[in-house]
């Protein structure tokens, strides 16, 4: 029974093996890759979200196999990577450096970006390096890696969900309330692997409580902990960009095509990015505003309009 797979015009791909995977080493990380489809087709590269997030058998689902050659890599301290949930050597710069290393390896000259969340912001960081290897950027869930965007999700979204906001802040004793980043950072970074796992079931469930339209207890599973380590390590740090970086410099990539899909209750990351992004970008940059979607890209009308978008490119 397919009937699934169809929201009266989505279809999402079978699950396909990879052709190709394997581990390349960069300091003391190994990191896992994988490609996915025609050898001979189109390049994109897939960046998943978090940091922390991983990439999933699902995410494979929204590529024509016949049309894309898809590369999927699990960043530094995530999924299949090891060591799992280290921030040792981890920093956007890291992880655009691993993104080059990779390009070479795989001897690709151009590639088309995907990114959702924290991977549309690596993918716009190494886009802005790297302008003359991108072809086109597709993007969902805008996040630009501003103290803003930081302090939003701290402290704001609780405006929208309020009782996802109090389990978060409920593991934190009152008096460190006031800085609930900082908070959580030490206990993820604590030696006490129980408190460590413990606090990341607190911090990551947060998120994806917050993630759709259909508000629920949701716990993040086997990616929990190296979700809430990354997240609290990177935005700790301002998620390695100088102050608003991503905005400033946009100009040097707006040459490219953007596609950016955003769904308009994503409250966390909210569209005002989006928009601010779109305006900035000019006229090479495609807005779709997402009425009945959150943040998750797997709600129907977020996969229909990335599908579609994947198939312009």
């Amino acid at each position: 029974d397919m009937r699934q797979d169809y929201d009266s015009s989505i279809h999402l791909f079978p699950v396909i093996e990879p052709f190709d995977s394997g581990y390349f080493e960069q300091d003391m990380h190994k990191i896992y890759y994988e490609q996915i489809g025609n050898p001979e087709g189109k390049v994109i590269l897939f960046l998943h979200g978090g940091p922390g997030a991983g990439c999933s058998s699902a995410h494979r689902r929204l590529f024509d196999p016949e049309k894309f050659r898809v590369i999927f890599f699990d960043q530094r301290g995530s999924g299949r990577s090891k060591p799992y949930a280290s921030i040792e050597k981890n920093t956007t710069q890291h992880l655009i450096s691993d993104i080059n290393y990779l390009r070479e390896k795989l001897k690709i000259e151009k590639w088309i970006l995907f990114g959702g969340s924290w991977g549309s912001t690596l993918a716009l960081a190494y886009a802005i390096e790297n302008p003359v290897f991108v072809s086109a950027l597709i993007l969902r869930g805008v996040f630009l890696g501003t103290n803003a965007e930081i302090n939003w999700y701290l402290y704001e979204m609780r405006r929208f969900f309020p009782e996802a906001y109090d389990r978060f802040i409920s593991y934190i004793p009152e008096e460190e309330q006031h800085d609930i980043l900082s908070a959580y950072h030490k206990r993820l970074t604590s030696d006490d692997q129980k408190i460590r796992n413990q606090a990341a079931k607190f911090f990551a469930s947060y998120e994806n409580s917050c993630a759709t339209l259909h508000a629920e207890t949701r716990d993040a599973g086997q990616s929990a902990l190296s979700m809430a380590v990354l997240e609290a390590h990177y935005f700790m740090n301002n998620c390695f960009l100088p102050s608003d970086y991503i905005a400033k410099n946009v100009r040097y990539i707006q040459q490219l095509p953007c596609y950016i899909v955003q769904g308009r209750h994503d409250v966390i990351c909210p569209p005002s990015n989006a928009y601010k992004l779109h305006k900035i970008w000019g006229k090479n940059s495609k807005l779709r505003l997402v009425d009945d979607a959150g943040h998750s890209a797997f709600e129907h009308g977020t996969l229909r309009n990335l599908m579609l978008f994947l198939q312009t490119v």
